[in-house]
């Protein structure tokens, strides 16, 4: 699969538009700040997100596109990350921002603020789905460009130093993790958590694993499988940290071997942990200090 396949797969992109973006609140913690902005990513569509900053910051620090999980918890997702509801493993984007990244914790479509239902239900991102399928575009396509326009926004923040622009998720966030890296070419070094599986092997029903709504394509077999769209995220850095007992990462190692030959001049690390679905405390260190190298020299 060629990169050109790849956007023409998702069908019409979103055209894009100003952000606008503006700061509505604003609350200071120990070490950092926390603000939570708004921002266009369609002409009619206004979304929030949190940006957290560290505090003092003399010079312009890189900046993490932070991405969080499914697990069908539709609403709870950016104060997840940012350690204000939910699991404290997951709030990667509090604990990045400690190390001196400015960090950026948004909604995807259906989740949180941006869940329709209002109410803990799979019917919120369905209908996501749906509405776009029928009219010949995608979900995925929707996710990619919101998170792109976020970061035209993004870039001309004072705080952030817009060449140095990394992405880490887990779960959902950890397929994204791949997915936006392949999608826009700004993104320096990604860490994808616990996503590492081919559509082919979940066409089974008995495989145990199920395609995700958003990355229900089109013809996407047809050009390729998600290893297909993983090559796609050179020359960017990217680390695969794996769950030996996670379902959801049984295809790492295969995949690692079938992309490793493309990653001529980035990295591409791979290290699958004795765990389940997870991101625990050793995950998460080792997942940052490959951000700190490949985003601080």
């Amino acid at each position: 699969m060629k990169y050109k396949q790849y956007i023409k797969l998702l069908g019409p992109i979103t055209k894009k538009v100003k952000p606008k973006g503006k700061v509505i609140s604003r609350k200071v913690f120990k070490n950092y700040i926390q603000e939570k902005i708004e921002y266009f990513v369609e002409k009619n569509e206004k979304i929030k997100a949190f940006l957290l900053i560290p505090k003092n910051l003399e010079k312009k620090a890189p900046l993490i596109i932070c991405h969080h999980q499914h697990a069908s918890k539709y609403i709870r997702a950016k104060s997840e990350m940012v350690g204000l509801v939910g699991d404290k493993n997951l709030a990667y984007a509090k604990e990045l921002v400690e190390k001196g990244f400015v960090t950026f914790a948004p909604d995807a479509i259906g989740f949180e603020e941006r869940n329709k239902s209002k109410k803990n239900w799979w019917g919120s991102e369905y209908f996501e789905l749906a509405t776009r399928l029928i009219k010949g575009k995608t979900l995925l396509a929707k996710n990619l460009s919101d998170l792109s326009i976020s970061l035209d926004y993004l870039q001309t923040r004072k705080e952030i130093n817009k060449y140095k622009i990394g992405f880490i998720g887990h779960s959902f966030g950890g397929r994204m993790a791949v997915l936006f890296p392949a999608y826009d070419k700004r993104v320096k070094a990604s860490v994808s958590n616990c996503y590492c599986r081919n559509f082919k092997d979940s066409l089974n029903f008995n495989s145990k694993t199920r395609i995700p709504m958003e990355l229900v394509v089109p013809n996407i077999l047809k050009f390729g499988d998600f290893k297909d769209i993983v090559k796609l995220v050179h020359p960017c850095h990217l680390y695969i940290s794996a769950a030996k007992k996670d379902k959801w990462s049984q295809d790492a190692k295969k995949i690692y071997n079938y992309v490793k030959p493309t990653f001529k001049i980035a990295t591409l690390k791979l290290k699958i942990w004795p765990v389940k679905h997870e991101f625990s405390k050793k995950m998460r260190y080792e997942a940052y200090k490959f951000l700190e190298k490949n985003l601080y020299k």
